[in-house]
Protein backbone atom coordinates (compact mmCIF):
# COMPACT_ATOMS: atom_id res chain seq x y z
CA UNK A 1 0.00 0.00 0.00
CA UNK A 2 2.59 2.58 0.89
CA UNK A 3 4.40 2.01 -2.52
CA UNK A 4 1.22 2.54 -4.47
CA UNK A 5 0.92 5.92 -2.83
CA UNK A 6 4.34 6.70 -3.16
CA UNK A 7 4.41 5.59 -7.05
CA UNK A 8 0.91 8.01 -6.96
CA UNK A 9 2.95 10.57 -5.16
CA UNK A 10 5.78 10.76 -8.11
CA UNK A 11 3.30 10.39 -10.85
CA UNK A 12 1.38 13.58 -9.61
CA UNK A 13 5.00 15.31 -9.18
CA UNK A 14 5.90 14.32 -12.34
CA UNK A 15 2.63 15.74 -13.94
CA UNK A 16 3.07 19.24 -12.67
CA UNK A 17 6.72 19.56 -14.03
CA UNK A 18 5.26 18.95 -16.92
CA UNK A 19 2.26 21.20 -17.31
CA UNK A 20 4.68 23.71 -15.47
CA UNK A 21 7.02 23.27 -18.36
CA UNK A 22 4.34 23.63 -20.68
CA UNK A 23 3.01 26.65 -19.29
CA UNK A 24 6.52 28.18 -19.38
CA UNK A 25 7.04 27.35 -22.74
CA UNK A 26 3.68 28.87 -23.69
CA UNK A 27 4.77 32.67 -21.45
CA UNK A 28 8.08 32.23 -23.61
CA UNK A 29 5.84 32.11 -26.92
CA UNK A 30 3.97 34.68 -25.75
CA UNK A 31 6.82 36.60 -24.91
CA UNK A 32 8.59 36.10 -28.10
CA UNK A 33 7.90 38.78 -30.92
CA UNK A 34 6.14 37.44 -33.82
CA UNK A 35 7.46 37.49 -37.39
CA UNK A 36 6.03 40.70 -39.18
CA UNK A 37 7.25 41.87 -42.94
CA UNK A 38 7.66 45.43 -43.32
CA UNK A 39 5.55 46.94 -46.06
CA UNK A 40 5.05 50.24 -47.35
CA UNK A 41 8.31 51.34 -47.88
CA UNK A 42 7.16 52.91 -50.79
CA UNK A 43 3.67 53.60 -51.89
CA UNK A 44 4.31 52.27 -55.22
CA UNK A 45 6.12 49.31 -57.01
CA UNK A 46 8.26 52.59 -58.81
CA UNK A 47 9.42 55.64 -57.07
CA UNK A 48 9.44 57.89 -60.23
CA UNK A 49 11.61 56.18 -62.84
CA UNK A 50 13.08 52.99 -61.56
CA UNK A 51 11.34 50.46 -59.28
CA UNK A 52 10.75 50.56 -55.84
CA UNK A 53 11.30 47.71 -53.40
CA UNK A 54 7.71 47.40 -53.01
CA UNK A 55 5.29 44.93 -54.60
CA UNK A 56 1.65 44.80 -55.28
CA UNK A 57 -0.55 41.98 -53.56
CA UNK A 58 -0.90 38.55 -54.78
CA UNK A 59 -4.24 38.50 -57.89
CA UNK A 60 -3.61 42.43 -57.82
CA UNK A 61 -3.30 43.95 -61.21
CA UNK A 62 -1.45 47.33 -61.26
CA UNK A 63 -2.69 49.55 -64.14
CA UNK A 64 0.20 52.57 -64.47
CA UNK A 65 0.02 55.94 -66.32
CA UNK A 66 3.28 57.81 -66.60
CA UNK A 67 2.62 61.52 -68.33
CA UNK A 68 5.88 63.38 -69.12
CA UNK A 69 5.22 66.67 -70.52
CA UNK A 70 8.21 68.87 -72.52
CA UNK A 71 10.85 71.09 -71.15
CA UNK A 72 10.27 74.01 -68.96
CA UNK A 73 12.68 76.04 -70.33
CA UNK A 74 10.96 76.05 -73.75
CA UNK A 75 8.41 79.29 -72.73
CA UNK A 76 5.27 80.34 -72.45
CA UNK A 77 4.75 79.50 -76.43
CA UNK A 78 5.15 76.26 -75.24
CA UNK A 79 3.20 76.68 -72.45
CA UNK A 80 6.28 75.92 -70.54
CA UNK A 81 6.36 72.26 -72.26
CA UNK A 82 2.80 71.57 -71.04
CA UNK A 83 1.98 71.84 -75.42
CA UNK A 84 3.84 68.22 -75.77
CA UNK A 85 3.47 64.90 -73.26
CA UNK A 86 5.10 61.68 -73.53
CA UNK A 87 3.72 58.91 -71.98
CA UNK A 88 3.97 54.99 -71.28
CA UNK A 89 1.34 53.23 -70.54
CA UNK A 90 1.47 49.78 -68.27
CA UNK A 91 0.06 46.30 -66.34
CA UNK A 92 1.87 45.01 -63.66
CA UNK A 93 0.49 41.71 -62.20
CA UNK A 94 1.14 39.82 -59.23
CA UNK A 95 1.94 36.63 -59.20
CA UNK A 96 3.05 35.82 -55.76
CA UNK A 97 3.17 38.60 -52.76
CA UNK A 98 7.07 38.56 -53.80
CA UNK A 99 6.40 37.55 -57.82
CA UNK A 100 5.52 40.71 -60.16
CA UNK A 101 5.64 40.88 -63.73
CA UNK A 102 4.62 43.78 -66.13
CA UNK A 103 5.14 45.10 -69.70
CA UNK A 104 4.20 48.61 -71.34
CA UNK A 105 4.75 50.83 -74.42
CA UNK A 106 5.81 53.71 -74.16
CA UNK A 107 5.88 56.46 -77.35
CA UNK A 108 9.02 57.83 -76.47
CA UNK A 109 10.88 55.41 -78.98
CA UNK A 110 8.20 53.61 -79.72
CA UNK A 111 9.01 50.78 -77.23
CA UNK A 112 7.58 47.85 -75.66
CA UNK A 113 8.75 46.92 -72.29
CA UNK A 114 8.11 43.66 -69.67
CA UNK A 115 10.01 42.92 -67.07
CA UNK A 116 10.18 40.01 -63.78
CA UNK A 117 10.54 41.25 -60.11
CA UNK A 118 11.51 38.72 -57.51
CA UNK A 119 11.83 39.63 -53.37
CA UNK A 120 14.08 36.60 -52.16
CA UNK A 121 14.48 38.53 -48.75
CA UNK A 122 12.20 40.76 -47.18
CA UNK A 123 12.38 43.17 -44.72
CA UNK A 124 11.13 41.84 -41.40
CA UNK A 125 10.84 42.23 -37.40
CA UNK A 126 10.58 39.48 -34.51
CA UNK A 127 10.50 35.75 -34.98
CA UNK A 128 14.08 33.66 -35.56
CA UNK A 129 14.82 35.34 -38.50
CA UNK A 130 14.69 38.75 -38.50
CA UNK A 131 15.79 40.81 -41.93
CA UNK A 132 16.76 44.53 -41.61
CA UNK A 133 17.24 45.03 -45.29
CA UNK A 134 14.53 43.92 -48.56
CA UNK A 135 16.13 42.38 -51.31
CA UNK A 136 14.60 42.69 -54.70
CA UNK A 137 15.55 41.11 -58.16
CA UNK A 138 14.32 42.24 -61.32
CA UNK A 139 15.14 41.14 -65.16
CA UNK A 140 13.73 42.96 -68.21
CA UNK A 141 13.92 43.72 -71.84
CA UNK A 142 12.65 46.57 -74.34
CA UNK A 143 11.92 46.41 -77.86
CA UNK A 144 11.67 49.38 -80.16
CA UNK A 145 8.88 49.33 -82.82
CA UNK A 146 10.50 52.41 -84.45
CA UNK A 147 10.70 51.67 -88.79
CA UNK A 148 14.32 50.88 -90.17
CA UNK A 149 16.05 53.94 -90.90
CA UNK A 150 17.69 52.06 -93.99
CA UNK A 151 15.41 49.31 -95.42
CA UNK A 152 18.38 48.77 -98.15
CA UNK A 153 20.27 47.12 -95.84
CA UNK A 154 20.18 43.82 -93.88
CA UNK A 155 18.31 44.21 -90.45
CA UNK A 156 18.09 41.40 -87.41
CA UNK A 157 14.97 42.20 -85.07
CA UNK A 158 17.35 41.37 -82.63
CA UNK A 159 18.90 44.67 -83.43
CA UNK A 160 15.60 46.60 -81.53
CA UNK A 161 16.06 45.00 -78.78
CA UNK A 162 17.43 45.59 -75.05
CA UNK A 163 17.80 44.11 -71.60
CA UNK A 164 18.51 45.43 -68.20
CA UNK A 165 19.32 43.61 -64.75
CA UNK A 166 18.74 45.09 -61.41
CA UNK A 167 19.34 44.45 -57.85
CA UNK A 168 17.87 46.59 -55.42
CA UNK A 169 18.80 46.74 -51.64
CA UNK A 170 16.14 48.70 -49.25
CA UNK A 171 15.50 49.65 -46.04
CA UNK A 172 12.47 51.35 -44.17
CA UNK A 173 14.58 52.94 -41.29
CA UNK A 174 10.71 54.48 -39.96
CA UNK A 175 7.10 55.15 -40.88
CA UNK A 176 8.36 58.26 -42.72
CA UNK A 177 11.61 57.12 -44.08
CA UNK A 178 12.36 54.68 -46.45
CA UNK A 179 15.96 54.13 -49.01
CA UNK A 180 17.32 52.00 -51.46
CA UNK A 181 20.51 51.36 -53.82
CA UNK A 182 20.22 49.71 -56.79
CA UNK A 183 23.41 48.68 -58.98
CA UNK A 184 21.97 48.67 -62.88
CA UNK A 185 23.49 46.99 -65.84
CA UNK A 186 21.68 47.61 -69.34
CA UNK A 187 22.87 45.98 -72.72
CA UNK A 188 21.40 47.37 -76.09
CA UNK A 189 22.24 45.15 -79.19
CA UNK A 190 22.68 48.01 -81.40
CA UNK A 191 24.46 50.62 -80.91
CA UNK A 192 24.25 54.39 -83.17
CA UNK A 193 27.53 54.86 -83.50
CA UNK A 194 30.68 52.51 -83.32
CA UNK A 195 32.98 54.38 -80.32
CA UNK A 196 29.38 53.99 -78.45
CA UNK A 197 29.59 51.33 -75.19
CA UNK A 198 26.90 48.30 -75.47
CA UNK A 199 26.81 47.79 -71.94
CA UNK A 200 26.39 50.62 -69.17
CA UNK A 201 26.41 50.43 -65.94
CA UNK A 202 24.66 52.45 -63.35
CA UNK A 203 23.64 53.05 -59.87
CA UNK A 204 20.23 54.49 -58.52
CA UNK A 205 19.15 56.13 -55.30
CA UNK A 206 15.70 56.35 -54.53
CA UNK A 207 14.29 57.76 -51.14
CA UNK A 208 10.79 58.63 -49.40
CA UNK A 209 10.20 60.33 -46.66
CA UNK A 210 6.31 61.18 -45.69
CA UNK A 211 5.41 64.50 -44.98
CA UNK A 212 1.63 63.39 -43.90
CA UNK A 213 -0.59 60.75 -43.99
CA UNK A 214 -0.96 60.44 -47.76
CA UNK A 215 1.90 62.61 -48.72
CA UNK A 216 5.34 61.72 -49.41
CA UNK A 217 8.13 63.14 -50.87
CA UNK A 218 10.50 60.77 -52.84
CA UNK A 219 14.04 61.32 -54.97
CA UNK A 220 14.58 59.16 -57.83
CA UNK A 221 18.28 59.29 -59.15
CA UNK A 222 20.83 57.48 -61.03
CA UNK A 223 24.44 57.59 -61.45
CA UNK A 224 25.61 56.36 -65.01
CA UNK A 225 29.43 54.74 -63.72
CA UNK A 226 30.39 53.80 -66.98
CA UNK A 227 29.51 52.90 -70.89
CA UNK A 228 28.17 56.60 -71.34
CA UNK A 229 30.17 59.59 -72.83
CA UNK A 230 29.36 61.77 -69.89
CA UNK A 231 29.64 65.13 -71.61
CA UNK A 232 26.83 64.57 -74.18
CA UNK A 233 24.44 62.24 -71.36
CA UNK A 234 23.60 63.40 -67.94
CA UNK A 235 22.49 61.54 -64.81
CA UNK A 236 18.48 61.00 -64.49
CA UNK A 237 17.21 63.04 -61.31
CA UNK A 238 13.35 63.41 -60.95
CA UNK A 239 12.16 64.74 -57.72
CA UNK A 240 8.21 64.63 -56.86
CA UNK A 241 5.75 63.97 -53.99
CA UNK A 242 3.75 61.08 -53.69
CA UNK A 243 -0.13 61.71 -53.04
CA UNK A 244 -2.75 58.78 -51.65
CA UNK A 245 -6.01 59.18 -52.37
CA UNK A 246 -7.71 55.69 -51.94
CA UNK A 247 -7.78 53.14 -54.19
CA UNK A 248 -4.73 54.94 -56.31
CA UNK A 249 -1.47 56.88 -56.22
CA UNK A 250 -0.88 60.09 -57.82
CA UNK A 251 2.44 61.08 -58.26
CA UNK A 252 3.37 65.36 -59.61
CA UNK A 253 7.49 65.46 -59.99
CA UNK A 254 9.93 67.09 -62.26
CA UNK A 255 12.89 65.24 -64.26
CA UNK A 256 15.21 65.83 -66.82
CA UNK A 257 14.10 62.43 -67.87
CA UNK A 258 12.36 62.22 -71.11
CA UNK A 259 12.38 58.00 -71.09
CA UNK A 260 10.60 56.04 -68.80
CA UNK A 261 11.67 52.72 -68.46
CA UNK A 262 15.51 51.65 -67.79
CA UNK A 263 16.63 51.27 -70.85
CA UNK A 264 15.52 54.60 -72.41
CA UNK A 265 15.79 56.78 -69.04
CA UNK A 266 19.40 55.47 -68.42
CA UNK A 267 20.61 55.47 -72.16
CA UNK A 268 19.28 58.79 -73.60
CA UNK A 269 18.96 61.70 -70.76
CA UNK A 270 20.77 64.57 -72.56
CA UNK A 271 19.18 67.45 -70.34
CA UNK A 272 20.40 69.29 -67.04
CA UNK A 273 18.59 70.54 -64.20
CA UNK A 274 20.92 73.20 -64.38
CA UNK A 275 20.22 74.93 -67.72
CA UNK A 276 16.36 74.27 -66.80
CA UNK A 277 16.10 71.39 -69.03
CA UNK A 278 13.18 69.63 -66.78
CA UNK A 279 9.71 68.15 -67.53
CA UNK A 280 6.53 68.58 -65.28
CA UNK A 281 4.70 65.18 -65.15
CA UNK A 282 2.86 62.80 -63.34
CA UNK A 283 2.44 59.27 -62.57
CA UNK A 284 -1.06 57.31 -61.87
CA UNK A 285 -1.05 54.13 -60.49
CA UNK A 286 -5.00 52.16 -60.11
CA UNK A 287 -4.77 48.86 -58.26
CA UNK A 288 -7.69 46.35 -58.73
CA UNK A 289 -8.20 42.42 -57.50
CA UNK A 290 -8.07 40.66 -60.11
CA UNK A 291 -8.39 37.13 -58.32
CA UNK A 292 -8.47 36.81 -54.45
CA UNK A 293 -6.02 34.27 -52.36
CA UNK A 294 -7.62 30.98 -51.30
CA UNK A 295 -8.28 31.63 -47.76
Amino acid sequence: MRRIFLFTILLTATGMLYAQGDLLSLVDKKDEKKKEYITNAFKSTRVINGHSMEFIGKGVMDVRILHRFGPVNSGSVNLFGLDQANMRFGFDYGVLKSLTVGFGRSNVGKEWDGFIKFRPIWQAEGGTWPWPVSIVMITGATISSVPWADINRKNFYTSRMAYYNEIIIGRKFSERFSLQVAPLFVHRNLVALATDHNNIYAVGIGARYKISRRTAFVVDYHYIASGLDKTVYKDPLSVGFDIETGGHVFQLHFSNATGMNEKSFITTTTNQWGKGEIRFGFNLSRVFTVSKPQQ
